[in-house]
């Protein structure tokens, strides 16, 4: 079965400072941006270093990824890359 890309996003590495405005605005010259999420502790609700960006298309995510990984981002190498989907793959035939 092969991997199916997804428009989202993972992005590892995140400053503790960095902000979803912020995660909006560094990915938005790649394209529209339908959602930027950091992940939070449910407990402490402070940041846990990572987060998702959701883009229109897969396309855009794909520019998105191609320019922004391994770049510094206040101060932080980071990495980006598909987010796996947690639905299967419709490998059906009809």
């Amino acid at each position: 079965m092969a991997k199916r890309l997804s428009s989202q996003l993972f992005v590892s590495r995140l400053s503790f400072y960095t902000t979803n405005q912020k995660l909006e605005q560094l990915f938005s010259p790649f394209g529209v941006v339908k959602e930027a999420r950091l992940v939070v502790d449910p407990e402490t609700r402070k940041p846990r270093g990572f987060g998702f960006v959701t883009f229109d298309s897969e396309s855009q995510a794909r520019k998105a990824l191609k320019a922004m990984n391994g770049r510094i981002v206040d101060g932080r190498l980071i990495f980006v890359e598909f987010a796996e989907s947690t639905e299967p793959a419709d490998d059906s035939i009809n």
